[in-house]
């Protein structure tokens, strides 16, 4: 819901602050004041492109910026936590327009684009009026809004899920047959694989080999270190080492009795010893298995070389010649399946797609009792708001049912006649901007604000009616407003009373420039406006007890 609305050196207006409200909120005004501006200023904060000519004479640039709460606006909320733009339950948008024609745009007081504007902006607020940029004009919102207005949901589930799977036995149908001929390159990899796979290549094979070359490779150096340490630790070559710790520890121990600490000493020594006669039995083990053996130390060179050849052959380490051999059979097993599968897909393709059509066939159904539905109950209403002998059709247009379409086998067109006997036309081509406000008006009350925008925004949805066709309107109006935020620019006081809040929009020549103004309206105020759109420039008192009438009538 929009909570605030600030406009500086926008067009005639310098300076306005707007606080709105739930329920309708209406605009009123006397002709050129500026009424539509604020609805202007919407449009451009709803993205659409500007000129310098919206800057204010004088200005180097005009500054809007709207508050938004979204409580009740999840969509709006997704999207800004999706784009990280999201800023607690809130929103404000700011737009730039300088007067060198340049612009920029904010959310949250991060900098965005045109086309992130818009796609929030779609989200937050519909403009119903004489601007292309209107909600209702576009064939995917018309969509939308009637699958809201048949309560769709389940079967639209269906039909997207559907299509998904058929989409992808497609995708994968169509990236096995561009593969082509497999043959050369299903006879490559089994070449490769093969010459790979008479290899030990896991890892403790290869750690192995490698640590049983390094030793063979340095066997000889290992055999003197082994015999030289053997011999002086056991004596070959002097007095053994352990020979002469027991003579420390018996001289120790005579004269220990007297010097406590020399026991600790001599306990150490004692561990020592142990320690060095178990280094002796294991070198001793480890140069049993230490021989000279060029016959195997050439095997196993002639196994690394060929391991290391193979490595740089399939560019990768010896260690990852295992996985790289893993995926050569993965791809061969997939190759050799592919015609196999191709053959598969076909039967799985022609079921997800009878899958897909029976559950568009449901989904067109609920969509053609809907249509019905929103037609009959749009078309009555707007016989109510003045225009009597139109018509609105929902007309649903086939589309492609060879292909997966996740929104159905159907597109939405709103078709409008405005008068009888004519020949309904596209909503978006309906020339008269008063009619075409009416016949939205018409089909979101209709619709009951079915939609997930919160915001509607009618301009001069009032245009060409009056007398009893008006008090319909301003009574559609506050109904809507029941649901929505509905704000609304009006010249008719009996929509005008219907308002749960007024502004007036008014404007003075100062200095030779003319200046709008924008004025939240108390309860008298509101009576003398009433009775100024009532009874013109003089106020008499027929046209302020019509006023107190027009407000006294209210709900």
């Amino acid at each position: 819901m929009l909570t605030h609305l600030s406009i500086k050196q926008f067009a005639v207006v310098t300076e306005a602050e707007l606080a709105f409200g739930p329920g309708l909120t209406v605009i009123s005004g006397e002709t050129g004041a500026g009424k539509s501006l604020l609805v202007d200023a919407l449009g451009l904060i709803s993205g659409l492109r500007a000129d310098s000519g919206v800057v204010r004479h004088g200005a180097d640039r005009a500054e809007l910026v709207a508050d938004f709460t979204l409580a009740d606006t999840p969509t709006a909320l997704a999207w800004l936590r999706e784009n990280e733009l999201d800023e607690d339950d809130g929103c404000q948008i700011r737009r730039v327009i300088r007067a060198d024609g340049g612009s920029k745009a904010w959310i949250n007081g991060r900098p965005v684009t045109l086309s992130q504007l818009t796609d929030l902006a779609t989200r937050l607020v519909e403009i119903h009026g004489q601007h292309e940029h209107q909600a209702l004009m576009s064939k995917p919102s018309q969509l939308a809004l009637l699958d809201a207005y048949g309560r769709t949901d389940t079967p639209r589930a269906a039909v997207a899920s559907a299509a998904r799977h058929w989409s992808a036995l497609l995708q994968e149908r169509d990236a096995l047959s561009a593969r082509g001929d497999v043959s050369e390159r299903t006879a490559w990899l089994e070449h490769q694989f093969t010459e790979l796979d008479r290899e030990a290549l896991d890892a403790g094979t290869i750690a192995k080999l490698q640590a049983d070359h390094r030793r063979l490779a340095h066997a000889s150096d290992l055999i003197t270190a082994c015999e030289g340490t053997f011999a002086r630790l056991g004596g070959d070559e002097g007095p053994s080492l352990t020979r002469l710790l027991q003579q420390a520890r018996h001289d120790l121990q005579r004269v220990s009795e007297h010097e406590p600490r020399l026991l600790e000493v001599n306990a150490m020594l004692d561990n020592a010893a142990i320690q060095i006669d178990e280094a002796l039995v294991l070198l001793d083990r480890v140069r049993s298995d230490l021989e000279l053996d060029p016959d195997a130390f050439e095997g196993l060179e002639r196994r690394l070389g060929r391991l290391h050849e193979l490595a740089r052959k399939h560019r990768v380490t010896p260690e990852q010649l295992a996985a790289h051999r893993d995926g050569l059979a993965e791809e061969l097993e997939v190759l050799r399946t592919a015609g196999v599968r191709v053959q598969q897909l076909d039967g799985e393709i022609e079921t997800a797609k009878t899958a897909w059509q029976e559950a568009a066939a449901v989904l067109t159904e609920a969509r053609q009792a809907a249509a019905k539905s929103l037609s009959d109950s749009t078309t009555a209403l707007i016989a109510d708001l003045g225009m009597g002998g139109g018509r609105f059709d929902v007309a649903l247009e086939p589309v492609d049912a060879n292909r997966p379409d996740p929104n159905g086998a159907e597109r939405v067109e709103f078709l409008v006649a405005a008068n009888p006997g004519q020949p309904a036309r596209a909503l978006r081509k309906v020339a008269s901007g008063g009619e075409l406000s009416r016949i939205s008006l018409a089909i979101e009350v209709a619709a009951l604000g079915l939609d997930a925008v919160q915001t509607m925004v009618f301009d001069e949805v009032d245009s060409g009616i009056g007398g009893a066709v008006a008090d319909i309107v301003g009574q559609k109006l506050r109904a809507l407003g029941a649901s929505r935020q509905v704000l609304c620019v009006t010249h008719l006081p009996q929509v005008a009373a219907k308002g749960h809040a007024h502004y007036r929009v008014s404007k003075a020549a100062s200095e030779g420039i003319t200046r709008s103004a924008v004025q939240r309206l108390d309860a008298k105020a509101r009576e003398e406006e009433l009775a100024r759109m009532l009874g013109g420039v003089e106020l008499t008192k027929e046209a302020r007890a019509a006023a107190k009438r027009l407000l006294a009538d209210v709900d």
